[in-house]
């Protein structure tokens, strides 16, 4: 496999993260939007992650980021304790270790920012992805039915969690 290196999210990949964003979500398969936000709307959640002081890792491959992996703190102090996890890979890196790599590193990311709980959502059939979270030690919560509906379709979504004070 060619070199693909694991990197703290920059100001500098916000362009990259973009393309790769739009490119996943107009796949209409894996994400609950079917298109990226605006450059500038990007621009601005990566800048406020950043910010914040929140998770978030990207893949590159000669610099350019093929995938991501980032936690969002939940804004009420009763919930700041946990946040919501989302990721991506662009599809010809998809099944050679790169997602586990991203969410290693955006778990351990989070436990040095002091989070407790992530949670995430993931269509219930994306059956690799939910093998990847079950690898990673994530345990499914729950299933919200007919929760998404895309292209006439609606599609279940099993929600899951990880505790990082436990194991």
């Amino acid at each position: 496999m060619d070199h693909i290196e694991i990197a703290p999210m920059a100001a500098d990949y916000i362009e990259d993260y973009h393309q790769a964003l739009d490119t996943v979500a107009k796949e209409r398969r894996y994400l609950t939007f079917l298109e990226a936000f605006p450059l500038a709307e990007t621009r601005d959640f990566v800048l406020s992650v950043l910010e914040k002081g929140n998770p978030f890792v990207v893949a590159l491959k000669d610099g350019r980021v093929i995938g991501w992996c980032d936690i969002s703190r939940h804004a009420f102090a009763s919930h700041a304790h946990c946040g919501s996890l989302g990721m991506g890979l662009l599809p010809s890196y998809r099944g050679q270790g790169i997602g586990q790599r991203l969410m290693t590193a955006v778990l351990d990311q989070a436990r040095q920012a002091g989070f407790i709980r992530v949670e995430l959502a993931v269509h219930a059939d994306n059956t690799r992805a939910i093998a990847l979270y079950e690898k990673v030690g994530f345990q499914k919560e729950g299933v919200k039915r007919r929760s998404v509906f895309i292209d006439g379709h609606f599609k279940d979504t099993v929600m899951m969690a990880l505790m990082l004070d436990e194991g």
